[in-house]
């Protein structure tokens, strides 16, 4: 069984930064691909970023060059740095984590629990 803990949404101004954590707890062997996405009110659940095992990264258009995605692979962990926030990025933020476990290598993938980033104009 694996446990995601959220943390580090709220509320900002525009052109603000917020950083995200998401930490994973249990029989954990190792990370295939760790990352998060993002749902507004009315809209459809979207990727903003992700990073995998080998420490590289894939970025919505809409976030290059504003979010950094980065790991602690020794914690399990992955953060999500947004910087220069717009009130578009305004969303539920929800980490999604791909893992094998111990001790069958079984894959294991899941959802956070959603963390509120509201960016004020």
């Amino acid at each position: 069984q694996v446990q995601l803990v959220e943390s580090g949404g709220g509320v900002v101004q525009t052109g603000g930064s917020l950083r995200l954590s998401c930490a994973a707890s249990g029989s954990i062997s190792s990370m295939t691909a760790m990352g998060w996405y993002r749902q507004a009110p009315g809209k459809q659940r979207e990727l903003v970023a992700l990073i995998n095992s080998l420490s590289r990264t894939v970025y919505a258009d809409s976030v290059k060059g504003r979010f950094v995605i980065s790991r602690d692979g020794s914690k399990y962990t992955v953060y999500l740095q947004m910087n220069s926030l717009k009130p578009e990025d305004t969303a539920v933020y929800y980490c999604d984590a791909n893992f094998l476990l111990d001790p069958h290598g079984s894959l294991w993938s899941g959802w956070g629990q959603g963390t509120q980033v509201t960016v004020s104009s």
